[in-house]
Formats: C-alpha cells, sequence, structure tokens
C-alpha cells in the first residue's frame, strides 16, 4: 500500500483529511520535540480503530511533513506513489 492510500483509508475511518488529523495532533502535543510515534498510534487506534500500519503513515506527515522519498514513485511494486508530495486536503479536492 502506498503512503497516499495509507493516507486515504485513514481518511476514510476517521471522516477527517490528513490535514485536519495532523492539526489535532498538533493540539494534543502529538508532534512536541521528543514526541514518540506510540503517541499518535494509540490516539488514532483508541479514538478511530486506525491500525498501527496507518498510524505510522500519519506519524511521517506529522513529523517530516508531506514530502517522501522518491524511492517508490513511479515503480510498479504496491507502495508505488504517484508523487514524492501526499495530498492532506482529502481525496474529494485532490488534483487528477
Amino acid at each position: 500500500m502506498s503512503f497516499q492510500a495509507y493516507l486515504d483509508t485513514i481518511e476514510d475511518k476517521t471522516g477527517l483529511t490528513p490535514r485536519q488529523l495532523v492539526g489535532i495532533a498538533h493540539e494534543k502535543g502529538l508532534d512536541a520535540p521528543g514526541a514518540k510515534a506510540a503517541g499518535v498510534v494509540t490516539w488514532l487506534q483508541e479514538d478511530y480503530g486506525v491500525g498501527r500500519g496507518h498510524a505510522m503513515a500519519l506519524w511521517h506527515v506529522i513529523t517530516k511533513g508531506p514530502t517522501i522519498s522518491t524511492k517508490h514513485v513511479g515503480t510498479d511494486g504496491v507502495h508505488r506513489d504517484e508523487s514524492d508530495t501526499l495530498w492532506l486536503d482529502g481525496k474529494a479536492t485532490k488534483p487528477v
């Protein structure tokens, strides 16, 4: 599953865009210096039933922003992404 697919699935489960979830994580202090991924994993599991793998994709966005490595961009593997920049504003507004 690609990074973008993980984020799209999180949106399906929570009803919130990745950008909204990043904002909530910030309000909860889950992006504070020294914060650990476990805090985000626990929050998403308890509040939304989101699994660890999906939560880790959001953790990447929280800690590193929407840019991902070009390693899988344009490949034909299962982790293939279209771009090295993830779309955080919701599937309905994603450019084609």
